[in-house]
């Protein structure tokens, strides 16, 4: 999809994109930030970095306070291909229940929501947490068979052994512990708009979230 001046908005406009790992958000977010001419978060970036961190450390994940260490300090390169192993994946969807561990992080991304140009963010928690009151809200999802698949086309494309089924059932797990934590738990905001990318490929599913972010714009 071209970008051109004509696609920025003439305000300022926050978008958040929340969904389950593997849904597509990441890639939308990313797209919508290039069509709209806005800054983009990938805040599941700033888990994983800690994630990354307490596992290059030899910490313990079931520790929230070496969790909580793993904070300080977050430097990290987006492009480290270490960052979307699984191995960190699976530390930082459980160190992203720890109260200690989203309230180090939580200054950090309601700056990057607040700054007058507008923004893109993208996570678990956007549209409930950490900007409630975004211009509009995408949940979007896909089902747990089609997200695993495009799991284990990512990591093959880079590399990586895996395994549908194993990641499959990671998949499946994560989401069991996103939705029932305590703190922020993954859900729909009740104004967020859905979008279920199972039947869509990449462009079809762009499409359509910038259909579904035009259409609340001028609404």
């Amino acid at each position: 999809m071209k970008d051109s001046a004509a696609n920025k908005p003439k305000k300022a406009l926050l978008i958040a994109v929340d969904g389950p790992a593997a849904s597509g958000k990441g890639t939308i977010a990313r797209a919508l930030a290039r069509h709209f001419g806005l800054p983009h978060m990938d805040t599941g970036l700033l888990y994983r970095a800690v994630a990354l961190n307490l596992w290059r450390w030899g910490g313990d994940p079931g520790n929230e306070f070496e969790a909580l260490r793993a904070c300080d300090h977050l430097g990290f390169d987006p492009a480290d291909e270490e960052l979307r192993s699984e191995p960190v994946s699976r530390i930082a969807s459980a160190i992203s229940a720890y109260p200690a561990v989203r309230a180090a992080l939580l200054e950090r991304q309601q700056d990057f929501a607040q700054q007058p140009g507008g923004a893109v963010l993208d996570g678990r928690d956007i549209g409930t947490v950490i900007a409630p009151d975004a211009d509009v809200k995408l949940f979007v999802t896909a089902s747990p068979e089609v997200r695993a698949q495009r799991r284990v086309r990512e990591l093959l494309e880079r590399g990586m052994p895996a395994h549908f089924e194993d990641v499959l059932a990671d998949i499946r797990a994560r989401d069991e512990r996103d939705t029932h934590r305590e703190i922020a738990p993954l859900k729909q905001a009740p104004d967020a708009l859905l979008l279920d990318t199972s039947e869509l490929d990449v462009d079809q599913s762009i499409a359509e979230a910038v259909r579904l972010v035009e259409q609340k714009v001028r609404a």
